[in-house]
């Protein structure tokens, strides 16, 4: 191992994320031939193994997913440095690395404006997917930090509330139930829903609710984006239960409205998360405390209209960081849901 170089470990760093030589050489602007060149010369270094190749597809060894975990330990080591060498300089340098959820897309690129503005020496990664793709993404300690509104259930990690994130029933400006008040879920039940895909945390909460009720959804279309969600109902093709953040940049004269439910608004939060026990580096720390304080104003103002004219209470929340190791005392910390 005296014999691998940084760039070598990098190399292969980036071909055990793609699983892929050549989307790896595509990232790392090399060709094909010289990225699988560094990797053999690195696997002579270990002595073993790093890949196997079964048909058209890569599969990590043992010493490969071993050697995975002590690069990226390496890396995130030497970004450390260069960050705490800036900061003796009186310098904000560095790389921060976000992963959020699909409907924080809403409010987080907004945030990102002042505190680039403010850091301009912070370049900023910002990955938008799916909840499943978070978690595989956090399991693997990819970024720095995590917004997500539904906590996973027993893994180790660190949380802070953010923001609230109501969830609302959203139809159509001309639908019969827009005038209607208090109207209940049974009442409700009998549209026809377009939801989330499964497994999304929307559509978790909103059939944890009815499921708690005893009343059946009857839900028409599964579809992958509230921005499809929102076309299909303009369109006429159901109702959905929605984040109410997800109306930010629709204009005053919306096709669509918000009914006025029982039982609604569903009270959720989006969280900053990261796993427990990790060092985070100065400049995740920088933007950890701006987005509770300054950025938490921007996107509360930046929310404050649509959540009025929705009839929703506006409440501030300043909670503290805790772990899932403290849940024991669920009363202390707003519900997940």
């Amino acid at each position: 191992m005296r014999q691998a170089t940084l760039h070598q470990l990098k190399v292969f760093e980036a071909v055990a994320r793609h699983n892929s030589f050549t989307r790896a050489a595509e990232e790392l602007f090399l060709t094909q031939p010289t990225v699988s060149m560094q990797v053999k010369q690195l696997t002579k270094a270990v002595g073993m193994p790093l890949f196997d190749q079964v048909g058209k597809r890569l599969y990590l060894t043992q010493t490969g997913e071993e050697l995975v975990k002590t690069c990226r330990a390496i890396f995130d080591n030497l970004d450390q440095f260069e960050m705490t060498v800036a900061d003796l300089k009186g310098l904000k340098q560095g790389r921060l690395r976000l992963a959020v959820i699909t409907t924080a897309k809403y409010f987080v690129p907004r945030l990102l404006g002042p505190f680039c503005r403010r850091y301009p020496g912070i370049d900023v990664s910002l990955q938008v997917t799916n909840h499943e793709y978070i978690l595989n993404r956090l399991s693997e300690n990819l970024d720095d930090l995590y917004v997500m509104s539904q906590l996973p259930e027993n893994w180790d990690i660190t949380y802070q509330p953010i923001l609230e994130n109501p969830l609302v029933v959203m139809a159509p400006a001309d639908h019969p139930l827009a005038n209607e008040k208090n109207i209940s879920l049974k009442r409700l039940a009998e549209e026809p829903f377009i939801m989330r895909e499964p497994g999304s945390g929307t559509r978790k909460a909103v059939q944890e609710l009815f499921d708690v009720h005893e009343i059946p959804l009857k839900v028409q279309l599964d579809l992958g984006s509230n921005e499809a969600i929102k076309q299909a109902i303009v369109g006429g093709l159901g109702i959905s239960i929605l984040s109410c953040h997800t109306l930010a940049l629709e204009s005053s004269g919306s096709e669509i409205t918000i009914l006025d439910v029982e039982k609604f608004p569903i009270e959720r939060y989006w969280y900053a998360v990261y796993p427990s026990g990790k060092q985070l580096s100065i400049v995740a720390r920088t933007f950890l405390d701006y987005l509770l304080t300054e950025g938490k104003q921007i996107a509360e103002k930046t929310a404050s209209k649509k959540i009025a004219r929705a009839g929703l209470p506006s409440k501030t929340l300043i909670p503290n960081a805790v772990s899932c190791a403290d849940q024991e005392h669920p009363e202390d910390h707003p519900p997940a849901n």
